[in-house]
């Protein structure tokens, strides 16, 4: 005997992406850098935003983190149903979203625990000092050390869990791998996994593209500002003619 209608298991509806970003239109003061740029970051996911240098990668990330410049003048970007794009940075890092840049900004004269311990918004924070020391054993075999004397590769951990002390969504990473050696970026790689499986989702801007690509759920390649792919890492990786074309590898 067949179940009533109304009791059949029905598909489940495919739930909002996490970020939106829609139709972004970027400048540097009369420079048109980003033209009408659009994707979606699921919750939970890592996202690599790639191109070759120039391409509008990193004005994507400022624009998203509502840094001051770049400037936005059209487009939306909207992180769990809010419209973050009207936000100033402040704003937008209280609403859940981190940036961690290029030259990861340690404050000098602090140890690795005052460099977290200033981070964190509120003590309530789901990232408190135990949790982030149970994902970085490094820094806390180093809490007490001045951070600016930290490695390359401890310094962009130290960065990375500077930005999870504020309890963020979404963590944005511009060129996380730049001057590590090989053996550093595969524990910054199985880092960021492991803080993926832990809840938290992840835009990748790096031109290190395999390494971007090897962690990635999804991958979206800009060029002259543009969006000239937007689709899976494997299919960039099966696609010799498109990394020739936009990632020189």
């Amino acid at each position: 005997m067949n179940a009533p209608a109304s009791s059949r298991m029905r598909p489940a509806a495919p739930s909002s992406p996490l970020l939106r970003c829609r139709d972004l239109h970027v400048y540097y003061g009369e420079s048109y850098v980003v033209q009408g740029v659009s994707f979606d970051v699921a919750d939970n996911d890592i996202l690599a935003l790639l191109g070759r240098n120039g391409a509008g990668k990193t004005s994507t990330l400022r624009c998203i983190a509502r840094a001051q410049a770049p400037q936005l003048r059209r487009g939306e970007i909207w992180l769990a149903g809010t419209p973050v794009h009207t936000f100033a940075a402040h704003q937008a890092a209280r609403a859940g979203i981190a940036l961690v840049p290029e030259d990861r900004r340690i404050i000098p004269g602090l140890t690795v625990e005052e460099n977290l311990v200033l981070a964190q918004i509120a003590p309530s924070s789901g990232w408190g000092l135990d949790r982030i020391y149970a994902h970085f054993p490094r820094l806390a075999e180093r809490r007490r050390q001045e951070g600016v004397t930290l490695s390359g590769g401890e310094q962009q951990m130290l960065a990375i869990a500077r930005a999870l002390a504020r309890d963020i969504k979404v963590l944005l990473l511009d060129e996380p791998y730049e001057g590590l050696a090989p053996q550093i970026v595969a524990e910054i790689e199985a880092l960021l996994v492991e803080l993926k499986r832990a809840g938290l989702t992840v835009i990748v801007v790096e031109q290190n593209a395999i390494a971007a690509l090897r962690i990635a759920d999804r991958c979206t390649i800009l060029d002259n500002g543009v969006v000239v792919f937007d689709g899976s890492p494997r299919e960039v990786l099966e696609n010799r003619e498109l990394r020739e074309a936009y990632l020189a590898v």
